[in-house]
This record gives structure tokens, sequence and C-alpha cells, in this order.
């Protein structure tokens, strides 16, 4: 972990840094706002831990600089302010959580880890929106195909929809009607062969006569298989 450290008091930075190295973290430390500003911005950041009286910016202005320019690193405000306004203006600037001093650095530590944690909490892990297979790779946050490594530009809606749908559930039979219901929705009054005309689409799109991945299975409806190879069909 790699934190900077604002903070103009060096009595201050010496004890922080002491239990940093305890924890094994990496700390940077500067004694200037407009300094610390700028190494935040030169540099990639776990948590910053800011003063809230600073010579040349205070820590209020760093936390809101920082969150209009949409940085979501977590920011600890250290502050002999105790009064509750103060402290509602520290965390509405930005700030994530406050420190009053005096404190103690094991609270320091303890509200370094809460922070982090919420943080890491709120980061989509990737394979929540990614589908990997063999040969795809689906983001169905950004909605892109990547077929061996080649991105599928031309889909539509919601043939993007069908095959994210297919690829989810691997050599899975579906009838069309359950695809009709699962991807178009309860309401669709259509006719089965607007699932026909959609495979149909995204088997000239993404598959090869060498690799089909959309099969049919007669009598039943289809499934999505990217391990099966043509002549094992």
């Amino acid at each position: 972990m790699k934190i900077l450290v604002i903070e103009d008091n060096k009595s201050v930075c010496s004890m922080i840094e002491m239990f940093f190295a305890k924890e094994g973290i990496e700390g940077v430390f500067v004694n200037d706002g407009v300094e610390g500003y700028n190494r935040f911005k030169s540099g990639t950041w776990d948590a910053l831990i800011v003063d809230w009286m600073l010579p040349g910016m205070d820590g209020v202005s760093i936390c809101r600089k920082i969150r209009e320019e949409k940085f979501t690193v977590p920011i600890i405000m250290l502050t002999a302010k105790d009064s509750e306004s103060d402290q509602v203006l520290g965390l509405e600037m930005g700030a994530d959580d406050y420190v009053t001093k005096p404190f103690s650095p094991l609270t320091l530590m303890a509200r370094i880890k809460a922070v982090t944690r919420r943080v890491q909490a709120q980061v989509p892990k990737e394979e929540e929106h990614f589908l990997k297979t063999d040969h795809f790779k689906v983001n169905k946050i950004t909605r892109e195909v990547f077929v061996d490594g080649v991105d599928v530009t031309n889909l539509t809606p919601k043939e993007f929809d069908l095959l994210y749908y297919m690829v989810e559930h691997p050599r899975q039979v579906f009838s069309r009607e359950q695809l009709l219901e699962r991807v178009w929705g309860y309401q669709f009054y259509g006719d089965e062969r607007t699932v026909d005309v959609h495979i149909k689409r995204l088997r000239k799109k993404v598959e090869t006569t060498a690799h089909p991945f959309f099969h049919t299975v007669w009598g039943v409806g289809y499934k999505f298989d990217d391990t099966i190879k043509t002549d094992e069909v």
C-alpha cells in the first residue's frame, strides 16, 4: 500500500512514518499544501492523509480539487478542529473520514484500513462484469464483445443481449419461448422466429466455418458452446 501524507508537523509525520513501517506501508510525506497536491497528481496512491491547516493550500481545498477532478482515492483528514460543523465541512468537501488531533496512531491505522476496505468493496471485480470463455470475452458494462481478441462492433442491442445471455449459460439448451421470455421479456408478443433471425445474425457476425458457437438442438432450440469444432459436430 502506498499512501501520500500532506502534513506540516514533522513530529506527526515521524510518528506516522514509524507506524507505516510496522504495517509495511510505503509513505510519502510532503509538508506544503501546493506541493502535496502536485505530488498527488503526479503519482498513484492507495490513500491520502491530509492536514486541515497547511501552508500554500489548506486540506479542505485539496480535498475539493481532488473530488472535482473525479479522483476516487480514499482521503482521511487530520484536524485540530473538533467542532461538528468543521467535521461536516471536511466530509462535504470530499474527505472519507477524519481524525482529530491529538490522535493515537492505532486509531489512524484503523481508519486507514476501514476507508480502503470501503473503497475496494465499491469497485466492481472483473469477474462481476466480464464473461470469459475459450473464445469470448464479453463486458456487460461497456457492452463490448471480443472473439479471439477481435473486437466485434456491429452487434445491435438485442443481439448483444441474446449473446450475453447464452454465453452466460454455456451448453445449456434453451427453447425459443425461454429465450423470448428471458431476453426479450414477458411482454414480448412477437413471433418465435425472431429468435431464429437473431441467432442467424449472430452466427454471421461472430462465427467462422471452422468454429461454430451457436448450435441448433433439433426439436428443442439453441445452445451456446464454443468448445465444439466443426469436425466434432
